[in-house]
């Protein structure tokens, strides 16, 4: 009775603030948001919801799944979305094992991948519709600070720089950062401070974490942005790049197909791990959001996601947008 009694009094705390949350500044638009996440702890089982500290700390894990589906219910009367009965939510599709068209044996391309089981989780926790808007990564970060859309999902980073323009859930996964290069370049790259050569040219995909991470630790290299990853992928291969940074989950998922690509140094970041950006101001959805989370984590749902996702990837995919007939581009 004591953990429903306290789950309760949060909730209620939940909602008094999104009652009197209209009064926030407009988030900030200028270039900082292409390089950066939130002020949220990279704890997976805590979020102090607005940027203020001012809402009480909750810990997600604790829940049992009857308190977690409850706090939910106490939540709907206040959720508010971009549209009535619908999760709106932006994704990139060029992130296997995170987004990505799987090809079926139609030689039809399926949006697949493990971040879009979870939409699809959430959605249904929520009692929602979830519609799944694919775009470039820049565009996912501009839709979510405009709030046209009520989450983005693109393997965020919850890096501190973009707290202007979003929130940030709790921790669904956590990944790593890789340096890459391709067999045969190895020896070049004993460690991180040899990439910091004016020689080489490396990459790293454009609106990412992965750009401070190069401009981090490979200020002096020739840095190339591409805003998409096999992209990057494709100008390792060729020679037209020496290394690149990449996520380490997904580099790891390009290794599988590509025997060429090497991943050959651990690169320090502060948050290993990935979180969905929610739109600002919006501290119930934030809530039903960790909760949903929380859920996938505790049921075992996310760790099938995840083992489900890399065994389509090792399969025929595509990563990028669809042309208008709904094909894949080029």
């Amino acid at each position: 009775m004591k953990k429903l009694f306290t789950l309760l009094l949060t909730l209620a705390m939940v909602l008094s603030l999104a009652a009197c949350g209209g009064g926030k500044d407009t988030p900030d638009t200028g270039s900082d948001a292409n390089n950066a996440g939130s002020g949220t702890s990279s704890d997976t089982d805590t979020n102090s919801g607005t940027q203020d500290g001012s809402e009480k700390e909750i810990d997600f894990s604790a829940l049992s799944m009857e308190e977690l589906k409850a706090m939910v219910e106490e939540l709907k009367p206040q959720l508010q979305t971009v549209t009535e009965g619908k999760l709106t939510v932006a994704t990139s599709p060029d992130f296997a094992p995170y987004e990505f068209y799987a090809i079926d044996e139609n030689g039809t391309p399926v949006l697949a991948g493990f971040d879009l089981a979870l939409i699809n989780y959430i959605a249904d926790f929520l009692g929602l519709e979830a519609d799944v808007n694919p775009m470039d990564f820049d565009g996912v970060l501009m839709e979510v600070n405009n709030k046209t859309v009520d989450l983005g999902v693109a393997g965020l980073s919850p890096d501190p720089d973009r707290a202007n323009i979003m929130d940030f859930s709790n921790l669904y996964y956590i990944g790593g950062q890789s340096f890459v290069t391709v067999k045969g370049k190895e020896d070049q790259f004993p460690n991180l401070e040899a990439t910091n050569d004016p020689k080489y040219q490396i990459g790293a995909q454009t609106g990412s974490i992965q750009v401070t991470l190069m401009q981090t630790n490979s200020p002096n290299a020739q840095q190339i942005q591409l805003s998409k990853v096999p992209d990057i992928l494709m100008e390792l291969i060729s020679g037209k790049l020496d290394g690149a940074y990449i996520e380490t989950a997904v580099a790891e998922c390009y290794a599988k197909n590509y025997p060429e690509l090497a991943i050959i140094l651990d690169v320090p970041y502060d948050v290993a791990g990935s979180a969905i950006g929610v739109q600002k101001d919006n501290p119930v959805l934030l809530q039903a959001v960790n909760a949903a989370i929380a859920a996938a984590l505790q049921d075992g749902s996310m760790a099938d996601f995840v083992a489900e996702a890399n065994e389509l990837a090792t399969g025929e995919v595509y990563e990028g947008l669809l042309d208008e007939q709904g094909r894949p581009q080029g």
